[in-house]
């Protein structure tokens, strides 16, 4: 079992900036998959951005160019830095690690509780 831990959500002004972060309660060195989902209100959960073990990245059309996910594996932990943020970025944003990863649908293992990333026009 893995615990997740996130933080940096908060309420922001359009074009600002947000940080979020996650902390594993394990090791994330042999881990492969590590990123984030997000849920609106009255939408379905869409996948963000995932990161793989070798440093390599996706993202959803929508926050490309303005969110830059790393990993940090001696700290295990998972950033997602959010720039340019629009108020259709607003929604619950969840860390999530392991899983199965094809083509574009990410099943992870592991969910955090969400943070609520909150953008104002």
């Amino acid at each position: 079992q893995v615990q997740l831990v996130e933080s940096g959500g908060g309420l922001v002004q359009a074009g600002g900036s947000l940080r979020l972060s996650c902390t594993t309660s394990r090791s994330i060195s042999s881990i492969n998959l590590l990123g984030w989902h997000r849920q609106a209100p009255g939408k379905q959960r869409e996948l963000v951005s995932i990161i793989r073990e070798d440093g390599s990245a996706n993202y959803a059309d929508s926050v490309k160019g303005r969110f830059t996910i790393s990993r940090d594996n001696a700290k295990n932990t998972v950033t997602l830095q959010m720039n340019s943020l629009k108020s259709e970025d607003t929604a619950v944003y969840y860390c999530a690690v392991g899983g199965i990863f094809m083509s574009t649908t990410w099943r992870p293992r592991y969910w955090g509780q969400g943070t609520q990333v909150t953008v104002s026009s």
